[in-house]
Parts: structure tokens; sequence; C-alpha cells
């Protein structure tokens, strides 16, 4: 068994396009492939991230689409413009909390969308959005469970039973998850909190290289031997990290 998983995307789509490349050289177009959430925000072009992944599924293609924190906020800003996210440090809407909303607006046909009116800015996103977009953002599931590994946005809540946590928990988590080393009954493959480069910490593995803030997108592969990194060159091993912060040999 393999599957593959690409990290958060951030409307970076021409960089999805090339670990989508990746995965089929490697995998070929029958790969199973979990993307792990925040694909909207930031990047130039969240509408063409949206729309290609939605037409995937549609033509039966075996891609797992997962939700992050970002992901959940466009659907949410729709509903109510002064929606505040429960979790998140600034008590402010999605707009006024500069997290790439203008640039996934803008993405819709919506400029400038941090320096006019609301109201304004949230009847053109009613009428331009369409609807199928924010009911697809709304319904993603927050998390995917495999033989191999279990795929979350964030993390999970260390001691939780899977079915007992909650979404804010599996899109939003840190500290609480980064630094508990037990075992938590699978690897989890998450994102969420920008590294340098992918990194398997023994009970976890985070696949956000960044890709929201001038990074690359990284693309995993994990199969019974193990977890690799997609790149131009074969398949690289991706080990644990010794309590040294390099790689176990």
């Amino acid at each position: 068994m393999r599957i593959y998983a690409i990290g958060d995307i951030h409307g970076q789509l021409e960089r999805l396009r090339e670990a989508h490349d990746r995965i089929l050289r490697d995998g070929g177009e029958e790969a199973k492939i979990v993307h792990v959430g925040d694909l909207i925000d930031r990047g130039p072009d969240s509408r063409g991230v949206v729309e290609l992944l939605m037409e995937g599924q549609a033509r039966g293609r075996d891609w797992i689409v997962l939700k992050g924190n970002h992901d959940r906020a466009l659907p949410n800003f729709l509903r109510d413009p002064r929606w505040i996210d429960p979790r998140a440090a600034e008590r402010k809407d999605w707009i006024a909390r500069d997290v790439g909303a203008e640039e996934a607006l803008a993405s819709y046909g919506i400029p400038d969308a941090a320096r006019r009116p609301l109201e304004e800015v949230h009847a053109e996103a009613v009428a331009k959005v369409p609807a199928d977009h924010a009911r697809w953002l709304s319904g993603l599931p927050a998390w995917h469970l495999t033989p191999l590994a279990l795929f979350v946005h964030a993390g999970i809540r260390p001691g939780v039973d899977l079915g007992a946590q909650i979404e804010d928990d599996l899109l939003w988590i840190r500290k609480p998850f980064h630094e508990d080393s037990r075992d938590h009954g699978a690897l989890v493959v998450h994102g969420h909190t920008p590294v340098r480069h992918p990194t398997h910490y023994g009970n976890r593995v985070n696949i956000d290289s960044g890709a929201g803030h001038g990074g690359p997108l990284t693309a995993i592969r994990l199969d019974a031997e193990g977890v690799w990194v997609l790149g131009e060159g074969p398949p690289r091993p991706l080990r644990p990290k010794a309590a040294s912060g390099r790689p176990a040999t």
C-alpha cells in the first residue's frame, strides 16, 4: 500500500500542478492523494486551486481534500461578513486579520477588499463566489485515517479519541500537539505550522513547507518502508529526527 500527501497550498495553483506531476511520475494516475488543507488565501489563485481539486474529484480521481483553518473562513464570510474564527488570535473578521483574504477574493474578481466597505465587498462576494465552491469548502472533512497514517490539517488533541476530537483543534492546534511525544496510535501527517523542510518527529510528520510564504509545496509518499519526499530526482527518505535535531541513522 502507498498513499501520497500534499502540504498547505495557499492559492499556489502552479505549485499544486507541479506537486501532482511529481506524484503522477511516481505513482501513476490512480495514486491516492491526501491534501492536508489550507487550500486558499495568500497565494494568487485560490479559485483555481478550488476548481482544480473539485474537478479532479468529479472526474473520479482518488483525491482526499481536508479542511484547513483558512478554508472555513470564506464560507463563513459569505454567511456573515463579521464572522470571527473562535480560535484566531486576533478578534477580527477574515479580511481585517490580513491572512490572505484579499488575495483569495481577488481571485474571484473582487479587488481591493481590504480598502473598501465591508458590506460592499460582502455583497460582491455573494454574487461572484460560486455557491458550489462555498458548499464544497464548508463540507470538507477534518481528518482521514488510513492503515499508514492519520491525516489532519493542524494535529490532534493528545489523549482524546479520534471520534471525540473537535474541529477547532483539528484545524488550529499547535503547542499541545507539537510538544507531545507519545505514540498517537498512528503516524499523524499534518501541516498548519510552516517549517523550512518537511520534518519527521517520530510520531508526526509536518509537511507545511511554507508555500503561502514563498516556500515550496511539499509532496510525500508513505508506504510500508517509511516516508519519502518527492522532488525532481528519486524520492528521498524522510527519517525521524534524533534528539539532536538531525535525522536518525
